[in-house]
């Protein structure tokens, strides 16, 4: 028996659950057509589209199915995973160790998303998470003055993106090296924000730019053989 579309007199539509939004992510990393995911679950698309595009309460049994048609699980789906660092899978019984070209690495980095750059802070090592963006060679995040990323004007840096996918237990990193600097510079910041993907997670107040001038990038993707890989291009 399949789900079928919600009929007249069922309850209105509610706001657009974090299962929804998942799932619809998880389908648009394999390339899939909602026609294609609702087949493989045995359910309607019109079901599905439910389900993606509202606060629906799917049974454990379409749960299951429909976690089946995107190659992932249930746990990720609802999001018990969240809370746990990426790379919890087990390895791919036939893994590849790919070298990215620099093309292939800015392009992976073009997708934009949260990096982490790795500068010295009072003579010690520090790792802080980013929001950032690309704006032709430049690869930049804000911040605030008095912020601990902040220190990374002047000096070389490293900075590591990576995506990981606990499902296919695949991914790629790639690593920028570079000198950053403040953009004083009201044009370039101006120009920064119009390439800004996203507001910084943290909130608000961080409207100092840093940019980074790659003079080295390099990376590396593992895929398993024999499957397709996800798309990078995001929603």
């Amino acid at each position: 028996m399949t789900n079928q579309d919600p009929g007249p007199g069922s309850e209105p539509v509610r706001p657009r659950s974090d299962l929804g939004r998942r799932a619809t992510l998880r389908r648009q990393q394999l390339g899939l057509t909602r026609e294609e995911v609702a087949a493989r679950a045995a359910a309607s698309p019109g079901y599905l589209q439910y389900v993606e595009e509202s606060a629906a309460e799917p049974s454990i049994g379409f749960m299951l199915r429909l976690a089946g048609a995107l190659d992932t699980t249930v746990a990720e789906l609802v999001g018990g995973t969240q809370e746990l660092p990426a790379g919890f899978g087990k390895a791919a019984a036939h893994p590849e160790v790919l070298v990215l070209s620099p093309a292939e690495c800015r392009e992976r980095l073009s997708t934009h998303g949260v990096g982490r750059v790795a500068m010295t802070v009072d003579d010690a090592p520090a790792i802080f998470p980013v929001n950032y963006t690309v704006a032709d060679e430049l690869i930049a995040y804000r911040t605030a003055p008095e912020a601990g990323p902040a220190a990374a004007a002047g000096q070389e840096v490293a900075m590591e993106v990576d995506h990981i996918d606990d499902a296919f237990s695949q991914g790629w990193s790639v690593l920028v090296v570079g000198r950053a600097h403040v953009v004083a510079n009201a044009y370039e910041a101006r120009r920064l924000e119009e390439h800004a993907h996203t507001a910084p997670w943290v909130g608000d107040g961080r409207h100092q730019w840093i940019a980074i001038h790659p003079t080295r990038i390099t990376g590396r993707r593992i895929r398993v053989m024999g499957t397709r890989a996800p798309s990078t291009t995001t929603s």
